[in-house]
């Protein structure tokens, strides 16, 4: 029966891979596939996804940059590093204000206001070592997050069309609001092009400060963990440079950003599958209440200050 039960399951995992990496699929169906999939089946690759997907999620959002224009990346980055640095201490301070409110341990709650301030689970995987933190406490930060990482993939555009916001309005609040680059770019690619660049290169923008928070930390803790480089948003930057400067290759360009589309599809999907009841048995509810609280923040006034004016690009 356990042979039975284990050949089923990698069935099923490797056909929802084919599946979404057919092409066929959107991204929010995806990650409904893999979350179906990770709360049904035991996972038989789980450690090996993990790696995989950090791996692909780097890869798809390079490939992207083959289709963006580097003006339009430059203006939009500029644009939005007043927003980003504001909105990061902004969240961290309530981050962290939360989490002594709802008696969260001291490393789970600086990890997920790190997430939810920065880029979701690439800034907790840079300031946990730094911290120190265990196998548990990264498990409950990261579970946290990408819990409400797959909300916000169904849930923000749905309400940005229901606001009526524009293509750039919603890549702006998305690029603020959501916690993981993937979950951005998969949000808005969803809701239209601009809001797929708008969205992605704030975001990149906004996991630059990866650098300086975890050396922040590493100074205020006296740690001595070096800090890793988030090298792929400059691979980024010079996908999209090859996009605007070296028309000799224009053919090849949207190619190499449609795979970076199915790139993205799968790793969502990978994603998906890692989250099991296992899962969110082990995030709690301390940690998950200081999550979601911080998380409606955030997006809420976000989303109040675009809509008001008074965060625009």
């Amino acid at each position: 029966m356990h042979t039975f039960r284990l050949k089923n399951s990698r069935n099923f995992f490797f056909a929802g891979l084919i599946l979404a990496a057919s092409g066929f699929l959107s991204t929010p169906v995806a990650l409904l596939i893999g979350l179906i999939y990770g709360l049904l089946f035991v996972h038989p690759y789980q450690q090996d996804v993990r790696k995989v997907s950090a791996f692909l999620l780097q890869a798809s959002i390079v490939a992207l940059g083959f289709g963006m224009n580097l003006h339009e990346v430059l203006r939009a980055g500029r644009s939005g590093f007043v927003y980003t640095a504001a909105s990061i201490t902004f969240a961290l301070v309530v981050g962290l204000s939360l989490g002594r409110f709802f008696n969260v341990q001291q490393i789970p709650s600086l990890l997920i206001s790190t997430g939810t301030a920065i880029c979701g689970g690439s800034a907790i995987a840079a300031v946990g070592p730094v911290v120190n933190a265990g196998e548990e406490e990264m498990a409950v930060s990261l579970g946290t997050v990408f819990v409400l990482n797959s909300v916000a993939l169904f849930l923000f555009p749905v309400l940005g069309y229901a606001f009526h916001l524009t293509q750039v309005q919603f890549g702006l609040w998305s690029a603020l609001a959501i916690h993981d680059t993937s979950s951005v770019v998969g949000a808005t690619a969803k809701y239209g092009s601009e809001a797929l660049m708008v969205g992605t290169t704030i975001k990149l923008a906004r996991a630059l400060w990866i650098v300086p928070v975890a050396l922040g930390v590493a100074m205020l803790r006296k740690s001595k963990t070096s800090i890793k480089w988030p090298w792929f948003i400059l691979l980024f930057c010079l996908a999209a440079v090859a996009r605007s400067y070296v028309p000799i290759f224009a053919p090849v360009y949207p190619h190499l950003s449609r795979l970076g589309i199915i790139g993205l599809t799968v790793t969502l999907y990978l994603i998906g599958t890692g989250i099991s009841r296992a899962t969110l048995k082990q995030v709690g509810v301390r940690p998950l209440l200081q999550g979601v609280l911080l998380w409606a923040i955030v997006g809420i006034s976000s989303l109040v200050l675009i809509r008001l004016g008074l965060i625009t690009l």
